[in-house]
């Protein structure tokens, strides 16, 4: 755990720079919103204790409202998808059970187990941000699309990164 640290911190810190500086910069007719900062939640160690995913979840949260000016929106989003991904986790588990020492990523379990892992969370995470924010449900089918749209355009980034990144 001790050797992760410092790749957590500068992934924690990589994510939130280029969500601010960046990714808040690009939208799509106001339908399609990147929000690539989720992907430091996804990539925890699987090893890692619940209550130290909700603290690091939160905190990327509050690091992205802080720069955005939002009143607790990303912060109550991202604790969120740290309160969903162990169930997540444990509901699309290999038959064996994950392998001491693996991360959650496509070089160890494939492309298909990253893809559905990844796609649940990013769009937990844009259905609470988005309902959050808009916060009625006059514009339901509205806000939807948009969560749709974002959460495809989030994966696709998320997808692409884990071979740019993590190459073997």
């Amino acid at each position: 755990m001790i050797k992760v640290f410092p790749r957590n911190v500068v992934r924690f810190a990589f994510l939130v720079l280029l969500q601010v500086l960046v990714l808040n910069n690009i939208q799509i007719n106001g339908y399609i919103n990147p929000y690539m900062y989720v992907l430091f939640i996804i990539l925890l160690p699987f090893e890692t204790p619940g209550w130290l995913v909700l603290v690091l979840s939160f905190l990327m949260g509050f690091s992205i409202d802080i720069f955005t000016k939002s009143i607790g929106i990303h912060t109550s989003a991202t604790v969120f998808v740290g309160f969903v991904r162990p169930l997540v986790l444990s509901l699309i588990a290999p038959r064996d059970g994950y392998d001491a020492g693996s991360f959650p990523r496509v070089y160890y379990y494939g492309s298909f187990w990253f893809l559905k892992y990844a796609a649940v969370l990013i769009f937990a995470h844009h259905l609470f941000l988005f309902y959050v924010e808009i916060f009625r449900f006059t514009d339901f089918f509205h806000t939807l699309f948009r969560v749709v749209l974002s959460s495809i355009f989030s994966l696709v980034l998320v997808y692409i990164s884990q071979f740019i990144i993590f190459r073997k």
